[in-house]
């Protein structure tokens, strides 16, 4: 298969599939002032990650008025309105999204201006200020809505309407209600709303490693990775399946997002997958579900992974511990089911003339990784993300100046600082938003209310459960925390289906964490737990973006595809509950011990394995359902924390497995004496 990838198509096809990145049709002299602007954004995340950041309000001050403010000018009001022109829309851009883009900027800037007289206005705010942060609210709900959709607007009003008559809520959610003149101190004069972590993290971190996610790539590291796949898998049953298993596993490296991931490998992985014989889609699938990964691989994972170290007050390199365990197995899980897959339908893999040789791949692509080891080194060494993401960009631009292979021009820079600032927009003005939706949760009190209703169900339908087992083999405190995961993870489930991965761990965790932390569940568990469901939802249906975009890409049925997926995808999805009731399994939790982590890391590989031999009903031979349905049952024993639920999953799997072995052999048996 060829493995050169087109930047151009690419970048086409993320426009095409990800509705972060559906801008309108510029023309001079607009084009050339918003390029202008792309790249000050960009250059100024740049120059503060390595050389100081500003005061905490100037900071994110500037970083919302660049971000709001060019939304309004690179998004239409209508996602397929057709281009405008003339003077009333110089450049393509209508006079009133040039005012909305201004008054953006103002309210932005509004608070670093006032900064220092504003601790004396706290709770009892001037009419001016009551009037801008009233402005910056609606700013940011039609920024978000042009960005990324009606979803997460939609939300934060329904919060907003919360928060202002709360005394009409039913139950435990009442509360005595705001004012506007309160909701609107709280939410734009604090940092507790729209300038609150959410956007101090985008403005601190993520903008910085998707601009190095973008230089990687340009520089070559996104081929090296699809090249070394190929030469490690690609011979195998099924070849290229296993080629979008590894490059897309490689290239989350680099990249936090799903829908980038999956246009950028598949338009290489998921033709091939085509032609050797896979249905389009399952390759679709396949594609998808790798690519989801990206948001659960070390190093850069996705922004979620930064506000986490936020949150949890914890260093970074803690996260990326603990992220590699669970990553390894999702990936477990795929490449288990595309393997049994191929054997079941007689798939080959590449010849070697389909196949880049390895020292060649090796000897032109190793100044690639270079920033990224530079970026991993700093990180471990202690220092902050952001100063590992300065010196990462740094590598880049030196490697690619310097490597006449991939070499980097200065349009290309130009170019790579505009793209970078572009794939930042939405996720800048979804934190926004999110500060909303938080701010009322902290103003109200709401997540706490959420999590006594919550566990409180758990308990009285864990009741009920505990009647009906014999022997006491559940008690109550189990079955409450079962009932709380499951519900966690159909609320995160839910919820992302209609907003981004980052949006849908910062509302859930404010919401849904605290309930898991009643229970008991450490702090870094729940998080982890909150953020795995949250990235599943891209490939879950009716809502599956990333595997959208990989049907688009195959020409499958979309629906199709992200059933599929979530099949592909069970392992990430079993994987939650196994760090949840063995912690060991994350390595940087109190208690850890190697015991503990061996037996639960062990266990949790081989239900993985069983269970996708349950899910694809292949093993050797093709598989009963009675089999299939009993093989699921033993998986769900082996991955359950403990050596006592091991041994008893193996001793259900073992009938099944040994008839499977013995079925075969008499098969090939057969074959070989019919063709004697």
């Amino acid at each position: 298969m060829s493995t050169l990838l087109d930047p151009t198509a690419v970048h086409h096809l993320e426009e095409k599939y990800d509705p972060e990145l559906q801008f309108r049709s510029i023309t001079p002299p607009a084009s050339w002032l918003v390029a202008a602007l792309l790249v000050a954004l960009s250059s100024f995340h740049y120059y503060t990650a390595g050389f100081g950041l500003l005061r905490e309000a100037t900071h994110r001050g500037i970083h919302l008025a660049f971000v709001l403010g060019l939304i309004f000018l690179v998004f239409g009001f209508r996602r397929k309105s057709t281009s405008v022109s003339g003077v009333w829309a110089p450049g393509g851009v209508p006079l009133i999204d040039w005012l909305l883009a201004l008054t953006a900027a103002a309210a932005s800037l509004y608070i670093p201006y006032v900064f220092d007289n504003l601790a004396f206005r706290i709770g009892d705010p001037l009419p001016i200020d009551v009037i801008m942060g009233t402005v910056m609210i609606v700013i940011v709900l039609e920024a978000t809505r042009r960005s990324m959709g009606p979803a997460l607007p939609i939300i934060a009003i329904f919060f907003i309407l919360y928060g202002l008559y709360g005394r009409y809520a039913p139950g435990v959610l009442v509360h005595p209600g705001a004012d506007w003149t309160g909701l609107v101190n709280h939410l734009y004069l604090t940092s507790q709303g729209i300038t609150g972590i959410a956007v101090g993290v985008v403005a601190t971190f993520v903008f910085h490693f998707v601009l190095f996610g973008v230089l990687a790539n340009r520089i070559g590291a996104g081929q090296l990775f699809i090249d070394l796949a190929s030469c490690v898998a690609g011979r195998y049953a099924g070849g290229p399946a296993k080629v979008s298993v590894f490059s897309s596993a490689l290239f989350g490296m680099i990249s936090g997002s799903s829908i980038a991931n999956t246009v950028t490998t598949g338009a290489l992985t998921i033709p091939a997958m085509k032609r050797i014989g896979y249905q389009p889609h399952f390759a679709a699938a396949v594609e998808a579900t790798a690519s989801t990964g990206g948001q659960i691989t070390p190093p850069i994972m996705g922004a979620a992974a930064f506000i986490m170290i936020e949150f949890l007050e914890i260093p970074y390199r803690d996260i990326l511990l603990a992220a590699m365990v669970p990553a390894a197995m999702h990936y477990l899980g795929i490449f288990t089911m595309v393997h049994l897959e191929a054997k079941r339908l007689g798939l080959r893999g590449l010849r070697p003339e389909e196949l880049p040789r390895a020292w060649q791949v090796i000897r032109d692509g190793w100044p690639a990784l270079i920033p990224l080891v530079l970026l991993v080194a700093i990180i471990l060494s202690g220092r902050t993300p952001f100063m590992a993401a300065f010196w990462g960009i740094t590598g880049c631009i030196v490697v690619g100046f310097l490597n006449p292979r991939n070499r980097l021009t200065l349009r290309d820079l130009i170019d790579c600082f505009q793209l970078g600032a572009k794939y930042a927009l939405a996720v800048g003005a979804s934190a926004a938003a999110v500060g909303i939706i938080v701010g009322v949760v902290t103003l109200t009190g709401m997540g706490f209310k959420v999590s006594y209703m919550v566990t409180s169900a758990a308990a009285q339908i864990g009741g009920g459960i505990v009647a009906l087992v014999p022997f006491g083999l559940v008690t109550i405190a189990d079955a409450t925390l079962a009932l709380t995961l499951i519900f966690t993870a159909i609320a995160c489930i839910l919820m992302g289906a209609g907003i981004p991965t980052t949006a849908t761990y910062i509302v859930l965790v404010s919401i849904a964490a605290p309930a898991l932390g009643l229970l008991g569940v450490a702090p870094i568990v729940a998080h982890f737990f909150v953020f795995y469901y949250g990235v599943l939802a891209d490939i879950t249906p009716p809502v599956a973006l990333a595997a959208y975009a990989g049907a688009g890409i195959a020409g499958a049925n979309p629906f199709k595809a992200g059933n599929t997926a979530f099949r592909l995808a069970s392992a990430k999805a079993l994987v939650p509950f196994v760090f949840v009731y063995s912690p060991a399994m994350l390595i940087v939790t109190d208690g850890f011990t190697w015991s503990a982590f061996f037996v639960t890391v062990v266990g949790c590989a081989v239900g993985i394995v069983v269970l996708g031999a349950a899910l694809t009903g292949y093993l050797l031979r093709p598989m009963s359902w009675p089999g299939r349905w009993v093989l699921g049952l033993a998986a769900l024993l082996l991955v359950a924390p403990g050596i006592k639920s091991g041994l008893v999953g193996l001793a259900v799997a073992a009938p099944v497995l040994l008839a499977q072995v013995i079925a075969a052999r008499r098969l090939r048996a057969a074959s070989v004496a019919g063709g004697e």
